[in-house]
């Protein structure tokens, strides 16, 4: 599972009230999403289906390589990397940063397109397509406030990590499954969550032009991951495995 954490600091904060601001900032938001998942879906596919490429992750007689847990690992680093930077990087770097990790992520996918058949995952991710925009557009529009809600879905989400990780050593199909189940849900809500939390920024928030650019970055990253980890959770629970 991808690492979630939408709750980012902004300083230099100067009130707003413009709705074209948010519009302008939300359609940025989503073009870095776009992009990134764009940059994963290539990046998974030219290894999956490149085997020289593909033996540099997993050996059949040893398993997986160093590389390949360099690869399930590093989108973590890239993470911390970029949430702990954020108003020290320079905007450039960011998102060439940005890039690098969701390349390093289509990577780690690479393992999903060959463990699930081809239709399975298809029909997966225009499910996860309609969900996610289905909830992103129930956040924009809604006038309930969901930050309430918003503590309760990170706390699910800390749990659900927990679990995974005791998972990984215990091996249970009972509890995977759960885990699936209650992940769907948790990133279901994110959507909803974060998209409110995006619309609010951009409507109400202005931070000049280069801190704006990264706020935009930051934002499509928190909706990546929220795709990413929606899909991933859908997959366990309906994927058909080769």
């Amino acid at each position: 599972m991808e690492s979630n954490n939408p709750d980012y600091v902004y300083k230099n904060v100067i009130q707003l009230n413009d709705a074209d601001s948010s519009r302008k900032f939300i359609a940025s938001v989503f073009l870095w999403m776009f992009v990134a998942l764009g940059v994963s879906a290539v990046s998974a596919y030219i290894f999956a289906s490149t085997p020289a490429l593909y033996l540099t992750l997993f050996n059949p007689v040893t398993g997986p390589t160093g590389l390949a847990y360099l690869v399930m690992f590093a989108p973590l680093a890239f993470i911390l990397l970029i949430r702990f930077g954020l108003n020290k990087i320079s905007y450039p770097v960011l998102a060439l940063l940005f890039i690098a990790y969701a390349t390093v992520t289509g990577i780690s996918l690479c393992f999903i397109l060959l463990a699930f058949t081809a239709s399975s995952v298809l029909g997966v991710f225009i499910t996860s397509s309609l969900v996610f925009g289905i909830m992103a557009i129930a956040g924009y529009t809604t006038h309930t406030d969901l930050t309430k809600f918003g503590s309760i879905l990170i706390m699910f989400l800390i749990g659900i990590v927990i679990a995974s990780l005791v998972n990984m050593f215990i091996h249970s199909s009972g509890l995977d499954m759960l885990i699936s189940y209650i992940g769907v849900a948790v990133f279901v809500g994110l959507t909803a969550y974060d998209v409110q939390k995006l619309k609010r920024i951009g409507a109400g928030l202005e931070y000049g032009e280069a801190s704006y650019k990264k706020m935009a970055l930051m934002g499509g990253l928190t909706l990546y991951l929220d795709f990413v980890n929606l899909f991933i959770m859908l997959l366990r629970v309906f994927g058909r495995r080769r």
